[in-house]
């Protein structure tokens, strides 16, 4: 991918927490995902948003972005960055686009022109001839320089939508996670009664290492849709619960749609609008615990019109009925 500032990327300043960054990512991503934005560069400039986030979302991986810019990945543990700095303008590897981070390596000057450090001093415990030619030389000469022995692959974060039903049930899901090359196609187990913003780790399945170092974890971060019915609080379920005027001032058991099929429900006496009714363990499931609730908020409606014998038992109730709700209680 190219080597664009990932701050810049992300629109974020260099000081930017990790939730400043988390927001800005998930931003972009829902922008520019391949299954929502059909534009040409949609896809392009997903991977670049993702490989940003992959970098500055990991603490330590960050550090090193900061310290050795474009080439943190190369650079072997323990080298400090001010000697890299000067070694690699001692090597006139400063012909690139420049590195602008705070770190000292490759910086600019105060009118953005590049600033390039001197050589000649401060590289005790640096084999110079190894960096320079691991790491710019690999660049002049392609893959064929020397490495830096194996670096592990870093762990990378997907999100992953779902409708209520979906996560309720859980089950086996085929996702396409874009990446250099083209998509990788992944099988998924999802756990049943999964929560919004929960992680799945798939081990082994986020950035590739180098050098026959193992691969990163990718994490997918489940995303539950909004529903017309259902409403989630954690594991608790709510929906509505409209009642019969009978229904509610004579007491029923009636029946209720959850993602996981019908339920009963038994409705006191007297019950009124708005009164929630719980049926316990009938909510989320929970495979390490208790399962959440389901909560029936009940609504009153009445017939949008009425038969003359309807009407005429509605009249005979209004005159002997002295129930009157508007009175203070």
């Amino acid at each position: 991918m190219a080597e664009r500032d990932f701050y810049e990327i992300l629109g974020v300043p260099r000081t930017a927490d990790q939730d400043e960054i988390q927001r800005a990512y998930r931003k972009l991503a829902r922008t520019y995902h391949p299954d929502v934005n059909k534009a040409p560069d949609a896809e392009d400039r997903f991977k670049e948003v993702s490989e940003a986030y992959e970098v500055l979302s990991d603490p330590g991986t960050r550090r090193r972005y900061d310290a050795f810019g474009p080439d943190f990945r190369r650079v072997p543990e323990g080298v400090d960055p001010a000697a890299y700095a000067r070694a690699r303008a001692g090597a006139g590897a400063g012909a690139g686009p420049g590195w602008a981070g705070p770190g000292p390596a490759w910086a600019r000057g105060p009118g953005g022109q590049e600033v390039h450090f001197t050589t000649g001093e401060g590289f005790e415990g640096i084999d110079l001839e190894d960096l320079l030619g691991g790491v710019f030389g690999r660049r002049r000469r392609g893959a064929t320089g020397r490495g830096w022995g194996p670096v592990p692959g870093a762990d990378q974060e997907a999100e992953l939508p779902l409708t209520v039903e979906e996560a309720y049930r859980g089950g086996r899901r085929t996702i396409t996670i874009p990446g250099p090359g083209g998509g990788r196609t992944l099988q998924v187990n999802i756990p049943p009664g999964v929560t919004d913003g929960q992680r799945i780790r798939l081990a082994g399945q986020g950035g590739a290492g180098s050098d026959g170092a193992s691969a990163g974890d990718l994490y997918l971060i489940a995303r539950i849709a909004d529903h017309p019915r259902y409403r989630l609080e954690g594991r608790d379920i709510h929906v509505r619960l409209p009642l019969t005027p009978s229904e509610a001032a004579l007491g029923a058991t009636v029946a209720v749609d959850t993602p996981g099929g019908e339920a009963k429900v038994k409705v006191p006496p007297g019950t009124s609008s708005g009164r929630r009714l719980r049926l316990r363990g009938q909510g989320m499931p929970n495979a390490r615990g208790r399962p959440g609730d389901l909560l029936a908020e009940v609504r009153i409606m009445v017939p949008p019109t009425l038969g003359d014998e309807e009407r005429r038992l509605y009249e005979q109730l209004a005159r002997i009925s002295a129930f009157n709700p508007r009175s203070p209680s």
